[in-house]
């Protein structure tokens, strides 16, 4: 009889023998044939993902020496109330005209959205990522183009248009090529005792055609961005961008349509539209409208929410902040902070929805960083920087319908003890006299109580307030109606970790300013600024369906079945709630007796 434990009936198998033969070259060749020749068929099959190139022409008035007429009285309003005037704010040169669209124009752009998304829907991630990378590619080929094309429309510096339109816009692609698939793909969900022989997952669906209505202080960013994620969730969009920057907004369009028309898809997915506040309200109440993201006012968010509880069509709602950057006693580089500081007070001329409106500093750090900050405010040079190349620091402000308020609020807050140190005023610029330019200002000893400390400004204003304690900065940094984002900088990793905790705000940033969205996590305040998220998992998610789906993990083998003694009609009302009675018990008890008192019910009620 042979042993089957006796390994030498069949020769000597010993741990040097078996690693030669699995180390053997048919064998790992074998062995990588299985793992790789799936991979190589998937990829083979699977459509190219690669960016198509184009081209698309530069505006000729974005070109460094273009000159155009300028205007006398800027102003986007036209000769007819259906058209808008284009300009440039920071040398008051005209554009050109862009004709308001009406409310039937708004419904053939939805309509033609709504018919190519039917198409859209059904495409892979391969495809939609396919279209991603070719914008990718287009905005890394034509950064120079692009950016003078926002700078032209809004008065900012190149600098400002790369940071603040072109970086964080290729994070949001490279982000959603790699993650977003992960976002949406199904995921599945747990179970429980009563549901054990049944799966559940959350399946994620285009909604249809949804729209964003953006701010002007990032044309290309606040246009790109919102289509990136309806494309990729599925969708198609209808952006309404704002008449103060209609000219670029319909070149940054065209870099969207132009991409997916050379990957071989309908431009119709995406649609512009450009209307006076008359006709705004058809596209917010419009019934075949299935999100809406609005970023701008709080009076104005008030009109658009009650628009779309017409369609009660589902809103996100980003309204600016009063950010505050906390700084504690115990920074070491206070002149390297100085210069986080200033740029987000200053980039974009302040026109920044998470800028730095407030400094709230302790003791020990305030004096220094008043001494810090005045003379490098006061270096600051105004400008136009396509035209005028090098010694520009900052640019124009895209209107100056705010000047006067900003003026008002600037000598009120001195007349009850803050102090100026630098700026204040409007600023009328030698080359471009039409310009609207504002001086960096840096305002000091502002308190709570003063309107320039509760207002947003969105300007180049920077304002330092005193703090006694961490506690006090913090009371000091709620002090507002607003609650978008918010910074804190120190050593101390207990007090970081409560300021942080502490903000009512909806991001904070540790030791550095608005990290947060260039890496994609969900944007959104809190209170006066706003709801919902945009960005990251949850902003692909908010343009999506998601549906609960539960199925049979054993199809045919164990179904659901209503038991007898609970099937209608039922035939014995007593039997049919001790055996409901103790099948809760079973499944819920949160003791292992109540467990078994509820299963011998259970069994007992039902025979």
């Amino acid at each position: 009889m042979v042993n089957p434990f006796d390994l030498g009936h069949f020769g000597v198998l010993s741990i040097e023998h078996i690693l030669d033969e699995l180390l053997a070259p048919k064998f790992l060749a074998a062995f990588a044939a299985l793992i790789l020749v799936p991979r190589v068929l998937t990829w083979l099959l699977s459509p190219s993902e690669k960016a198509v190139a184009f081209t698309l022409n530069e505006p000729l008035e974005s070109m460094p020496k273009w000159k155009g007429p300028v205007l006398d009285k800027p102003s986007i309003k036209g000769s007819s109330p259906s058209e808008i005037k284009c300009y440039c704010p920071a040398t008051a040169q005209s554009l050109g005209t862009v004709k308001a669209q009406s409310a039937a124009d708004i419904d053939a752009a939805i309509n033609r959205a709504e018919e190519a998304q039917v198409t859209w829907a059904k495409t892979s991630f391969a495809e939609r990522r396919k279209v991603l990378n070719t914008l990718q590619r287009f905005l890394l080929e034509n950064q120079d183009e692009v950016a003078r094309v926002a700078c032209r429309d809004t008065g900012k510096t190149m600098v400002d248009a790369a940071l603040g339109e072109i970086l964080v816009t290729t994070e949001k692609i490279r982000w959603t090529l790699k993650h977003g698939e992960n976002a949406l793909k199904p995921e599945k969900k747990p179970t429980n005792l009563l549901m054990i022989y049944k799966k559940a997952e959350v399946r994620y669906e285009p909604l249809g055609v949804v729209a964003a209505l953006v701010s002007w202080n990032y044309p290309l960013h606040n246009c790109l961005s919102p289509i990136i994620a309806a494309l990729f969730s599925g969708n198609a969009i209808v952006v309404k961008g704002s008449e103060l920057t209609a000219w670029s907004t319909q070149y940054f369009i065209q870099i969207a349509r132009k991409a997916l028309i050379v990957c071989g898809h309908s431009p119709e997915l995406v649609q512009s539209i450009t209307c006076l506040p008359d006709f705004a309200g058809h596209l917010t109440s419009h019934p075949k409208i299935r999100h809406i993201t609005f970023i701008g006012s709080k009076p104005v968010a008030h009109k658009v929410a009650e628009s779309a509880a017409q369609a009660l069509t589902p809103l996100v709602i980003e309204l600016g902040g009063k950010d505050a950057a906390v700084v504690l006693d115990d920074v070491k580089d206070l002149g390297a902070l100085a210069s986080v500081l200033m740029r987000g007070t200053f980039q974009s001329s302040g026109q920044n929805c998470i800028g730095i409106e407030r400094i709230i500093a302790l003791p020990k750090s305030y004096k220094k960083l008043c001494e810090i900050l005045e003379p490098r405010v006061k270096a600051m040079r105004l400008g136009s920087a396509i035209d005028q190349g090098e010694g520009v620091d900052m640019g124009a402000m895209v209107s100056d319908n705010r000047f006067e308020h900003l003026e008002e609020l600037i000598e009120q807050a001195v007349a009850q003890g803050a102090k100026l140190l630098a700026g204040g005023k409007r600023y009328t610029h030698p080359k471009f006299p039409k310009g609207h330019y504002f001086q960096p200002t840096l305002l000091v000893d502002v308190t709570p109580t003063m309107r320039i400390a509760q207002e947003e400004l969105f300007a180049p204003v920077c304002v330092l307030m005193p703090a006694t304690s961490v506690d006090n900065a913090i009371e000091i940094a709620n002090s507002t109606d607003f609650g978008l984002g918010g910074a804190v900088f120190g050593s101390n990793q207990r007090d970081l970790d409560t300021v942080a905790r502490e903000m009512r705000t909806g991001m904070v940033a540790i030791n550095d300013f608005a990290v947060f969205y260039m890496i994609q996590l969900p944007f959104g305040g809190v209170r006066g600024s706003g709801y919902g998220r945009f960005a990251g998992v949850e902003g692909l998610r908010g343009l999506c369906n998601g549906k609960s789906v539960c199925w049979d993990l054993w199809p045919g083998v164990v179904e659901t079945r209503i038991p007898g003694v609970v099937d209608y009609p039922i035939r014995n009302g007593g039997r049919a709630w001790g055996f409901v009675r103790g099948l809760i018990a079973m499944a819920y008890g949160e003791t292992w007796g109540r467990k078994g008192r509820g299963l011998v019910e259970l069994v007992k009620n039902s025979v």
